[in-house]
């Protein structure tokens, strides 16, 4: 707090945004000094050194925007990149909510998407620092945004039609965010829940949430941004679209594709190795929804265990990475040395899954040499451990 009031004057602000770019140690260390010895104060000199490196991190969520936005390191971490949170947004507006509290608001990353739309936003945060943030964050919308120092459990829902709910899972504190039990959370997976039954609201979570926790009558949205599943977000009430159970919505760059399902899909069933290799993308995996990916690709699992796909169509997706396959092989370093010199293989990509292999300490066993690049899997197919080299398709 002491630093975020020395920070939060006129000539605070100004210094800030007088900095360049504050990235690495070295960074940090000379600009430190040289504000030191320019009179500043120890509160303010930490607190500008922090934002600019803060700001330099965020622009991979938010773009030119973070280069005015304030932010702390734990609330910059759980921060919805603002591509996804326009996104939230516009479910909102497309249901008719307009009227929207964020009760665990951060420092205001899905409030900026609502407000964007044109929606009015009661953001909320147990924090008072964060909270604080936030206020600067979003006050260029004026009153159609209010910020609250406050808890979910005790924040005023009288004048909102539905809410957007991230409950906290992490400890008390801006540095570092750790991981809880549900029971946890602030607020609690339970009460969070309740809630939703009881207004349209969407809650975020992270994507790896136990799935026998999921209620039966939510839709239940799987998120990756550029090849990461970076979050699950349940759809209660009128923000649930009518049919839809399950979903993985795919970002890569500026496309988004989604598939959707009532249910989890069935699997198919396995194959041999074919002329293609497909890798779901982790959305994809994470909602069960391969086997309806695989139908679309006429492919089949390489094991029923293991989320590879292949088939002999040439065929592709957005919900997966396609890869040619060269070679299939023993996973045995010699053999997987020799189908690299033969090929001329310089650069490797190593992917695995169902095999205990470190791909880095996997990669110190390898001969690398040559102008060539390429993909190789180790993998299993029933108790047998195979290695396959491959050309990337897609991305």
């Amino acid at each position: 707090m002491a630093e975020l009031t020395a920070l939060l004057t006129p000539n605070g602000l100004r210094l800030l945004d007088a900095l360049p770019a504050v990235e690495s140690a070295d960074d940090v260390a000379r600009t430190v000094s040289r504000l030191r010895k320019e009179g500043h104060s120890p509160d303010l000199v930490a607190a500008v050194v922090t934002q600019s490196r803060l700001r330099a991190r965020a622009t991979s969520k938010f773009g030119p925007f973070a280069e005015r936005m304030l932010f702390t390191r734990a609330g910059l971490e759980q921060a919805t990149r603002l591509p996804i949170a326009a996104r939230h947004a516009g479910r909102f507006r497309d249901a008719g909510l307009t009227r929207v509290a964020d009760l665990g608001c951060g420092i205001g990353g899905d409030a900026l998407g609502l407000a964007g739309l044109g929606l009015s936003v009661h953001a909320v945060d147990a924090d008072e620092v964060t909270a604080a943030i936030a206020a600067y964050n979003l006050a260029p919308f004026g009153e159609t945004v209010s910020v609250t120092h406050g808890t979910a459990e005790t924040a005023d829902l009288s004048g909102v039609d539905a809410v957007w709910l991230d409950p906290a899972r992490r400890t008390a504190g801006h540095s570092e965010t750790t991981r809880t039990r549900p029971e946890d959370w602030s607020p609690s997976l339970d009460w969070s829940f309740a809630l939703a039954a009881r207004l349209p609201t969407g809650i975020k979570l992270g994507p790896g949430l136990d799935r026998d926790l999921i209620p039966a009558d939510v839709e239940a949205q799987w998120v990756s941004a550029d090849g990461s599943t970076v979050e699950l977000v349940l759809w209660s009430k009128a923000l649930a679209r009518e049919g839809v159970r399950r979903a993985a919505l795919v970002i890569r760059g500026d496309e988004a594709h989604e598939i959707t399902a009532a249910e989890d899909a069935d699997d198919v069933p396995e194959r041999e190795l074919g002329t293609y290799l497909h890798e779901p993308d982790g959305a994809v995996i994470r909602a069960r929804l391969i086997g309806d990916v695989a139908r679309a690709l006429d492919a089949g699992m390489l094991d029923p265990h293991i989320a590879y796909l292949t088939s002999d169509a040439a065929l592709t997706s957005p919900f997966v990475t396609t890869f040619r396959v060269e070679k299939a092989m023993p996973a045995k370093v010699p053999v997987i040395n020799g189908a690299l010199r033969e090929r001329g293989i310089g650069r490797l990509e190593i992917k695995k899954r169902g095999v205990d292999v470190d791909p880095a300490q996997f990669r110190r066993k390898l001969t690398l040499r040559g102008d060539a690049e390429a993909t190789l899997f180790l993998t299993r197919v029933g108790s047998t451990r195979i290695a396959v080299l491959a050309e990337r398709l897609s991305r």
